[in-house]
């Protein structure tokens, strides 16, 4: 999949592409079904096919640290939307001028003349431009106009639950690992680079391999039985915590993973960590003894979910 980010607008594009618009957040079953229909247009035009997203977000952009937790850090999304099959993935900077663009304009100077598009795929709540004044009815006008067709699909249901970036982050939030699946079509994971640490784990009988977690919050806390892919061949079990190490007067949210039965080197090594079921919420302990004590039924907890033998 190629990658275009913070095209100028009006460049012109030589290659005329199928194209959708969106967030994307956690590529969710909503998500997949406008990437299978635009990949069904693909094929039927004999043209590629283009996912159009932004960079921060416009909530990140107009929330700032009231914005809603990232599912996806931009190379989660990036893999999901190549494993898919997309052609051309295109991140647009989302800044002030984007913001304040009327949608008409955007249509003509961004998708017409800068991407050239010949197809449009879009959700059935897709809205964009200044203040949110475009939608689908405007989309099918000015592609009767300049030369584009537009194609709306409608929400996905689980459940009679309409798939959604917000309800898959409420069910994160609340340890709901199994309905987050539900709406994602696969367990929830995240993944990083292991960077060193202060060892402390290692101090109290517990390596842990360290996770920066590649965006401003975490849309999950606490204690995990976990699956862990190393790179793209070795897996592994463990116990995971996700958050800011309170009883070390931790600051900043990382992923910290103990692999069971493991012992090689992992500085430096991707990681992806599939969060499988949670077992308590992060908290303060008042000496490392006593965190060791609880890391140690904590693993217990996660290994009797594995069904691995003591």
């Amino acid at each position: 999949m190629q990658l275009t980010r913070y095209l100028s607008t009006g460049t012109g594009h030589p290659v005329a592409y199928v194209a959708t618009i969106g967030n994307f957040d956690g590529v969710h079953r909503g998500h997949q079904t406008v990437l299978k229909k635009l990949l069904s247009r693909s094929q039927a035009l004999g043209l590629p096919s283009m996912v159009i997203a932004f960079e921060p977000s416009a909530k990140e952009f107009f929330l700032g640290s009231q914005a809603p937790a990232r599912l996806t850090n931009f190379r989660e999304k990036f893999n999901l939307l190549q494993d898919f099959g997309i052609d051309r993935f295109v991140c647009l900077s989302f800044n002030r001028t984007l913001a304040n663009m009327p949608p008409e304009t955007f249509v003509r100077d961004v998708l017409v003349s800068g991407l050239n598009i010949k197809h449009l795929t879009v959700g059935d709540d897709f809205r964009f431009g200044k203040d949110r004044k475009g939608d689908y009815p405007m989309l099918t006008r000015m592609g009767d106009e300049l030369g584009f067709s537009v194609e709306n699909t409608e929400g996905f249901v689980v459940n009679e639950e309409r798939v959604s970036s917000s309800s898959i982050r409420d069910h994160l939030a609340n340890g709901r690992l199994d309905l987050a699946e539900q709406l994602l079509g696969r367990m929830y994971s995240m993944s990083g680079r292991v960077i060193h640490g202060d060892h402390r784990g290692q101090d109290i009988g517990f390596p842990t391999a360290n996770i920066p977690i590649k965006r401003r919050f975490s849309p999950i806390s606490g204690v995990f039985a976990t699956k862990v892919r190393i790179e793209h061949d070795t897996e592994a079990l463990g116990v995971t915590n996700v958050g800011h190490r309170p009883t070390v007067a931790g600051t900043r949210t990382q992923i910290e993973v103990h692999l069971f039965n493991f012992s090689q080197m992992l500085y430096g090594k991707h990681l992806t960590v599939f969060f499988s079921k949670k077992i308590r919420e992060e908290q303060k302990f008042n000496s490392l003894e006593e965190l060791k004590n609880q890391i140690r039924v904590d693993a217990e907890t996660a290994k009797e979910h594995f069904k691995i033998a003591a």
